[in-house]
């Protein structure tokens, strides 16, 4: 395939964020595209990592509330998953309600399918649509849905990676998505120290930085780039007044490049900015999940206070007290 022909097959969208992100003059780029297949791959590595306590945890808190789970779902209900399913979280919540449907959606076409392939072997009764796509768009579901119960499923602490404006906008995408009357179990990442939170995005093993480093070769090899991978380190910073942890890939020397037939220049220190990871107190999240359109119902935490489940539900928005 000749170089043009690699840029017309390539998505428009990530082309358009890729270059737009490198023009700065702060670098950015929006941290869905960190997902290819091979990003999707590493981050199911990251998972495993004892650094990276998140999935641990919320797979506890998963298995210790199903049981109330299973009595605040009815029978029957369409578990709708806004990112591919784990192999261990999603398994949990689908055992514990029994659901008629479950319709998994994510940007990473390859990776959704297979998913969707173990999760279907897994439970062969279980009707699985999956859906490739943006979702942080509101989207229409499969109409072979009916009119079943419509239970999201957001988790990971996925939120956290969306700035507080954006956050709010996905939650209200989801409530559009799946209507009024329809309930979502969402995970938050909470605040705590930052020996803590450094280490669960700077593994010892660097799975992560070969996570973030991916992004580069993905640009090389979807937009004809000649980024020097070599020329940049993985960098991970807790920013205080934003709450949140940052993932950048920093230049540890001048660099030139060119993408897309563009070219760009970095010095020695400038970096991409790939990622954020909002951390919230208890309060916080539940504001958001309000200012999302969403009132929170019941909340499960681990004793350390370290994640939190929460199930929330699109009841109808009132516009006075």
């Amino acid at each position: 395939m000749s170089d043009v022909d690699l840029l017309l097959n390539t998505d428009p969208q990530f082309r358009a964020d890729i270059l737009e992100g490198l023009r700065g003059p702060r670098r950015a780029i929006p941290a869905r595209w960190l997902y290819d297949e091979r990003g999707s791959e590493l981050f199911d590595e990251i998972t495993r990592l004892p650094e990276y306590y998140p999935t641990r945890i919320e797979t506890e808190l998963l298995e210790q509330c199903r049981g109330e789970l299973a009595r605040q779902i009815n029978p029957g209900a369409a578990v709708i998953e806004f990112g591919a399913g784990s192999a261990t979280k999603t398994p949990l919540l689908l055992e514990a309600i029994a659901p008629s449907a479950y319709v998994p959606i994510d940007i990473s076409g390859d990776y959704l399918r297979s998913s969707a392939v173990i999760l279907q072997s897994r439970f062969p009764s279980l009707d699985v649509i999956p859906i490739e796509g943006d979702f942080t768009q509101a989207m229409t579901l499969p109409p072979t849905l009916g009119d079943a119960e419509r239970l999201g499923f957001f988790p990971g602490s996925t939120i956290g990676n969306f700035v507080p404006r954006s956050s709010v906008n996905l939650l209200r995408h989801m409530r559009e998505t799946l209507e009024e009357g329809a309930k979502l179990l969402i995970g938050f990442d909470r605040i705590k120290s930052t020996d803590i939170l450094i280490p669960a995005y700077d593994d010892a093993a660097g799975v992560t930085a070969a996570f973030n480093l991916n992004l580069l070769h993905r640009i090389n090899r979807e937009l004809d780039g000649d980024i020097a991978i070599d020329a940049f380190v993985h960098d991970v910073r807790w920013n205080d007044m934003q709450s949140r942890i940052e993932m950048h890939l920093r230049c540890i020397r001048d660099v030139k490049f060119v993408v897309a037939g563009e070219e760009f220049a970095m010095r020695e220190g400038e970096s991409i900015h790939t990622e954020n990871s909002h951390k919230y107190d208890l309060r916080g999240l539940r504001l958001l999940l309000r200012s999302g359109c969403w009132t929170p119902i019941a909340d499960y935490s681990d004793p350390k206070d370290w994640f939190t489940l929460v199930l929330a539900e699109a009841a109808p928005i009132y516009t006075a007290p």
